[in-house]
């Protein structure tokens, strides 16, 4: 079945979108796939700079807010980086984000990487 693109409007178009990319994200340059790839890649990347509002905060409270929109508990951070203990120290400001927990939770929570290499201040 072909999908047909629109403006993404809304969370559920975001996510529905997202889940395509993923299934095509290595498609072979020049097919169909990779043409859809690249305009669900445009597609993405105009909706989260309309919504950008989230990119102000500090990279833990965004992390904190996707982890509640997806439902997601620290282990389930912990399970992706694999270091419970390291993840709970970033999550409580005790530990800065490494370059790894960057791109791993980037993807988990579709988070921009932008949005995560802001400096913030430790306790």
């Amino acid at each position: 079945m072909k999908n047909t693109w629109y403006i993404l409007e809304n969370e559920a178009d975001y996510e529905k979108a997202s889940e395509r990319f993923e299934e095509i994200r290595h498609a072979r340059k020049g097919s169909i796939d990779h043409k859809e790839k690249m305009l669900l890649a445009f597609l993405l990347d105009d909706y989260g700079k309309k919504h950008s509002t989230l990119l102000e905060l500090d990279p833990i409270e965004f992390i904190k807010i996707r982890m509640e929109d997806f439902g997601y508990k620290p282990a389930d951070l912990a399970r992706v980086y694999g270091d419970k203990g390291t993840v709970s120290k970033v999550l409580n400001y005790k530990q800065a984000l490494s370059l790894t927990m960057i791109r791993k939770f980037s993807k988990i929570l579709r988070i921009p990487a932008e949005a995560l290499i802001k400096e913030y201040k430790l306790q």
